[in-house]
């Protein structure tokens, strides 16, 4: 039987964010609706869990911003004031690019850790979880959240 993580080892895990593998519906961006449900976590709580804390608006979040041609904070300001969904999906029309270049982004992020330093880095994680016979099927850092949080078993 396969291994499962550690409890804990990963610190708190939030099941309520979405995929990574998740796409935007305006923009067809994945990974975009996981960054904004943890802008709208922490504009609900504060801050979030420090297991997320320490790479918010840094790692995937900083990644997609920096295709994008934005600060990660820019969006989480759009999150923080707006009052509807609508809103910050307009506001968020207005300040990305005419094109978002959809198919490379995804393209990217998908492949994130298949380098062989990014191997090495997910392999060091999925010993630290207690699962380092997982590590010839989790092959990307999206792969590693949907272990993490429980999407792939």
């Amino acid at each position: 039987m396969p291994s499962k993580p550690i409890p804990g080892s990963t610190g708190e895990v939030l099941t309520c964010l979405p995929s990574p593998y998740l796409p935007h519906p305006a923009t067809g961006l994945l990974y975009l609706p996981r960054f904004l449900a943890k802008c709208h976590y922490v504009k609900a709580h504060g801050t979030l869990p420090a297991s997320y804390a320490k790479n918010f608006k840094r790692g995937l979040d900083r990644f997609l911003c920096l295709h994008l041609g934005i600060e990660p904070a820019a969006v989480e300001q759009i999150v923080r004031e707006s009052a509807t969904d609508a809103e910050i999906e307009a506001r968020l029309k207005q300040m990305f690019p005419a094109d978002v270049r959809a198919a490379k982004w995804n393209r990217e992020l998908v492949q994130k850790g298949m380098t062989q330093a990014g191997r090495a880095f997910l392999k060091e994680a999925l010993t630290a979880m207690g699962c380092p016979d997982r590590a010839e099927e989790i092959k990307s850092v999206p792969d590693l959240l949907e272990f993490d949080e429980g999407r792939i078993e």
